[in-house]
């Protein structure tokens, strides 16, 4: 398995298996723009050259001290095999290297298998707020504290 910083070419590979991995169109929620103004601090895995997950984080330009979360998908026969954990272990090593002591990050309040996640990532795991998305569309919040993590 590899590891690598993501490039702007990694959008269509990634844009082209997400509402598959998810069971749902939720790739109208992963822009070009990330992978075009983000891919330094994003993330792709692959094996045997295909794509086995990614990674799309960013440092918070407004928040010096924060880091985000916005989008992070495992291939469905690869969930349960760690992949995950190094790619969010990966992603919090950069934002300490680079000083950030928050991770955050969001999801829908169905996704129970992210909130599971997340919960057992370390994130302190917040109750749905409503309208958070805009009208409709309530969202979990997680937030880990990188001076006491236990990620």
């Amino acid at each position: 398995m590899r590891l690598r910083p993501a490039t702007s070419g990694d959008y269509d590979a990634v844009v082209a298996v997400v509402d598959a991995w998810w069971g749902r169109a939720v790739s109208a929620s992963l822009p070009r723009l990330f992978f075009d103004h983000f891919a330094a601090t994003s993330l792709v895995a692959e094996c045997d050259g295909e794509l086995a997950g990614f990674l799309v984080g960013f440092l918070s330009a407004d928040h010096p001290e924060e880091a985000y979360v916005h989008f992070a998908g495992v291939h469905p026969a690869r969930r349960g095999s760690g992949l995950g954990r190094r790619l969010y272990h990966r992603f919090i090593d950069g934002a300490r290297l680079d000083g950030r002591t928050v991770i955050r990050a969001i999801t829908s309040p169905r996704n129970s298998g992210s909130v599971a996640f997340h919960e057992a990532m370390g994130f302190e795991v917040g109750e749905p707020v409503r309208g958070y998305n805009g009208p409709g569309r309530d969202m979990v919040t997680f937030v880990l504290s990188l001076s006491g993590d236990r990620a």
